[in-house]
């Protein structure tokens, strides 16, 4: 594959990004009424979400040492989704103290937060610098005008990184839609599918091409060897669980 049809382009971007925060609050509304859930703070929580999600994955990579306008910082600053994950993890709890609301809302975020991943990183492989070199046919090759707006290698094939996302967070989507409801308890279903992408996201950052910080990794890597072992001690507590009780044959 040659090029990138969008390259260093914020706006498309940001339009990819927005389309996908769209498609998880249509699937949320849609998960809310087929669960029967009707309390109306399910949607200040949402909305809670979103934006702590938004001002983590901008706040949490903030450079003290670049001289910026805040506009400037906003629209052109590093983004990093881990953070925003943890934004919006934050936000759901802020905004369940503040409405008073106490039971989990897990299950029907973490699909949500799948579709949105698998749209914003469609942006992010139109845009972005793919990742490290590759002797895979399957790499994407920049143009030297390319590799200089984004910071990259021209001429040689990188891999699609972000496509191996988007590969990742649908069959994510596929299997959090077929297991919905069968998991033991409300919320376990988020624990099993964040570990899973923290283990995904560790290994694929090997071939991100993220600046290596320290012992070959990238920042990232170093972020989720810190909260790997609390998510994988989590999803052993879900599976160790008894299976919640069943009304007329029916997992609820």
């Amino acid at each position: 594959m040659t090029g990138l049809p969008f390259a260093g382009n914020g706006l498309v971007h940001a339009g990819f990004m927005g389309l996908g925060i769209l498609a998880a609050l249509v699937f949320y509304a849609y998960e809310k009424r087929r669960r029967g859930l009707t309390d109306p703070r399910l949607w200040p929580i949402a909305g809670f979400a979103v934006a702590f999600g938004a001002i983590g994955s901008r706040l949490l990579t903030w450079d003290l040492s670049r001289e910026v306008s805040l506009a400037d910082w906003w629209g052109n600053g590093d983004r990093s989704i881990l953070a925003g994950l943890v934004g919006a993890w934050f936000g759901v709890h802020l905004g369940k103290r503040l409405t008073g609301y106490r039971e989990k809302t897990g299950d029907l975020l973490a699909p949500a937060v799948a579709l949105a991943m698998v749209i914003g990183r469609v942006g992010c492989l139109l845009t972005e610098l793919p990742g490290t070199p590759t002797g895979g046919p399957w790499g994407i090759t920049l143009t030297s005008g390319q590799a200089l707006v984004i910071g990259g290698p021209a001429g040689v094939g990188l891999h699609p990184s972000f496509a191996y996302e988007i590969g990742f967070h649908l069959a994510a989507f596929a299997l959090m839609w077929h297991f919905r409801d069968r998991l033991p308890h409300p919320g376990d279903l988020f624990i099993c599918y964040v570990a899973s992408y923290a283990v995904f996201r560790f290994g694929v950052e090997f071939v991100r091409g993220n600046e290596v910080i320290w012992l070959g990794m990238s920042r990232p890597q170093w972020f989720l060897l810190a909260v790997l072992p609390l998510l994988l001690w989590r999803v052993l507590r879900v599976f160790e669980k008894p299976l919640r009780p069943t009304l007329e044959g029916r997992v609820t």
